[in-house]
This record gives structure tokens, sequence and C-alpha cells, in this order.
């Protein structure tokens, strides 16, 4: 389940944290990102490289092209996963509420409403960062989260338990460039 942590931090590749882009519904953000995740035991990080495609209330779609090819999709529904094409894993948010909280706090998020946020995370911004603390920190679904603002969220840091760290860069961020595609509707089904 380490997608599942990348797909929380997409909550936070929207403009809503930084004041200058709200999305609404029918507005599609696309972009890239790089991932590197610091592992303890490993001398150095594994990185992995794709898109990225958040539609309020659709969904979101994670594609790892390398160096795997692997699709992560998150709906109000559940969890969807597929490796080089071929579904993997599939998983309800009936039968893991947390999911359910997961995609309920994006979608505050793409939103603007933080307060969905509250009874989980103690928020602080300053200038262009954003931290993200647990409020448990003994809760191991939520990391701490540092967050780089630009017009969109341009990087993202993930504290994991036991002193894992994911960093997430994000570029090529474009709102509304293009419509979904028939691909990218079925997907977000």
């Amino acid at each position: 389940m380490s997608r599942l942590v990348a797909l929380f931090v997409l909550l936070f590749a929207c403009p809503a944290l930084a004041e200058t882009a709200m999305l609404k519904d029918g507005d599609v953000l696309r972009g890239r990102f790089v991932q590197e995740r610091h592992m303890q035991g490993f001398a150095a990080p594994l990185r992995s490289e794709g898109s990225f495609l958040v539609a309020p209330g659709r969904g979101l779609i994670w594609r790892a092209e390398t160096p795997f090819a692997i699709t992560t999709v998150v709906t109000p529904a559940g969890l969807v996963q597929s490796v080089d094409g071929a579904e993997t894993t599939r998983l309800s948010t009936a039968r893991l509420p947390f999911l359910a909280r997961l995609y309920d706090m994006m979608a505050a998020a793409l939103a603007g409403d933080w307060r969905a946020l509250d009874g989980t995370f103690a928020i602080t911004r300053k200038a262009e960062r954003i931290w993200l603390r647990p409020l448990r920190p003994d809760d191991p679904h939520v990391p701490a989260i540092t967050a780089r603002l630009g017009r969109f969220v341009e990087e993202v840091e993930i504290a994991k338990p036991g002193g894992d760290m994911d960093r997430l860069t994000f570029t090529r961020q474009d709102l509304n460039a293009r419509p979904l595609d028939a691909a990218e509707a079925a997907l977000l089904k």
C-alpha cells in the first residue's frame, strides 16, 4: 500500500493551498511528478517518475511510468491499481473506511475547505511553505507533511514513521489545458 501514501500526497498537488487558483467541478489539473523514496537501509533513494491528473468530484489518476508502469486511481468508490495495464488491486471505500476519509479530505482540500483537515492535522503556513503535523503522531496512516507552494504545490516531503521519507516534485502543471479524454473518464467511473 505504499502507493496509498503517494495518493494522499495528491491532495496537496492542488492549487487550493496556493490561494491563487481553485479547482472546481469540471476542472482538470494535469502535471508531472518525480518521487524519491528515502528508506532506512538503502544508500540511494528509490526514484519513480510519471504523471498525475486531479478532477474534483471525479477522482485522481497517478501514473508511475518509470521504473515500472503502475496506474493508481482513487475515486469516491475506492482505489484501483494496475501494473502494465493489468488490474492488481481493487479496494472499496465500503471495505476500507480510511479510503473514504482520504477521499473526503482530498475533496475538501480541492474545494479549499481546510476545516476538513482540522481533526487530523495541525496546519501552519508561512509564505510559500505549509506544514501539516498529525494530531495523533502514532497513527501510521497520517504522516507529517511539508509542502512548498507556488501557483500550485511544487514540492512535498512526507516524513513517515520509522525515519523513511518521500519527496515529490510536481512540474508542468496545467489547469484545464484539455478536458478528460475517453480513457481518463473510464478510469474515473
